[in-house]
């Protein structure tokens, strides 16, 4: 089974979504500043979608750690 590039790009949105409020949690928290924590979130958010989409789609070309499951011949 091999997922398609939509699956990926969904992925990729609603993990950022996630890990871009810790980097502005973090960012927050080390600067004290919330606008800078904010520019930092805003920036990281694309460049780690565009990161993770292509590691996603990496690793789908591997067969690593992957089992192909046996159809049944035939069905009732």
């Amino acid at each position: 089974m091999v997922d398609k590039h939509y699956r990926s790009v969904v992925k990729a949105v609603s993990w950022r979504m996630t890990g871009t409020a810790d980097t502005i949690l973090v960012s927050w928290f080390i600067t004290g500043k919330l606008y800078t924590a904010l520019s930092i979130g805003g920036v990281e958010v694309f460049t780690k979608i565009l990161l993770y989409y292509a590691h996603e789609r990496a690793w789908n070309r591997l067969n690593f750690g992957r089992e192909k499951v046996k159809q049944p011949e035939y069905q009732i």
